[in-house]
């Protein structure tokens, strides 16, 4: 399976401190957002891993490299200007290839487990999103989710974690450009062609600079507890 990491953001909730530098490589318990990730993918056997960047991309490219440091092979995937979710991801498919794969937003934080080896896309589906409980931030949610369905309505709404199985086929009726994902996932969910999967582990939506600060404070005191979720203790960049 390979990995898609969302990285062209501009960043403009975490200002001034993008002003510089892009906020996947904003540092948490020692180390850039978007290398928890890499460590991860690696410790759970995830090889080939794509990253779409825009906005500073060159300072991403420059810092991550081949990706070679943590063995694996990024491919890069450079925007002129930010396509948004779905058409950065349309932009990716030649490199991501035509089997479901892994997609995670650069700025979030999570004890990750590899979910996609247990919870496969079933037949005739075209995502699994990774569900957390509503935080204090996202009091609302943003799914419907029922026996590990999602709905268009329902009793139980849940935040969507920024970290998804996704089908190419979700994109099979759409042009390059700029094109949001929710849309697609509204229209696959009155499908009944997407799946769930609730994560009750710890997980940070970084979209502020409180957060990043209150995720690095978290981090660093916790740091011996985090073996055995593919996260890698030493602050090694």
């Amino acid at each position: 399976m390979k990995a898609m990491i969302l990285a062209a953001g501009l960043g403009t909730r975490m200002r001034p401190l993008t002003d510089h530098i892009p906020k996947p490589l904003l540092e948490v318990g020692g180390k850039p957002l978007i290398v928890w990730h890499l460590q991860a993918l690696a410790y759970y056997g995830i090889r080939e891993v794509v990253i779409n960047v825009a906005h500073r991309g060159q300072q991403i490219m420059d810092k991550l490299g081949s990706g070679a440091s943590w063995g694996l092979n990024i491919h890069w995937s450079v925007e002129e200007q930010p396509l948004e979710t779905a058409g950065g991801i349309i932009k990716a498919l030649p490199l991501l290839g035509e089997e479901p794969f892994l997609l995670l937003n650069a700025d979030v934080w999570w004890a990750s487990w590899p979910f996609w080896q247990t919870c496969p896309l079933r037949h005739g589906d075209l995502a699994s999103l990774l569900l957390v409980d509503n935080p204090v931030h996202h009091p609302e949610g943003d799914f419907y989710f029922q026996e590990g369905r999602i709905r268009n309505e329902g009793s139980q709404r849940l935040t969507f974690a920024g970290i998804s199985l996704i089908s190419p086929a979700l994109f099979a009726d759409c042009r390059p450009g700029v094109l949001p994902l929710a849309p697609l996932l509204r229209t696959a969910i009155g499908r009944q062609a997407v799946a769930g999967i609730r994560h009750e582990g710890a997980w940070t939506d970084v979209g502020t600079p409180l957060r990043l600060k209150e995720l690095d404070a978290q981090l660093r005191q916790e740091m011996p507890e985090l073996e055995g979720h593919g996260l890698r203790v030493d602050p090694a960049n």
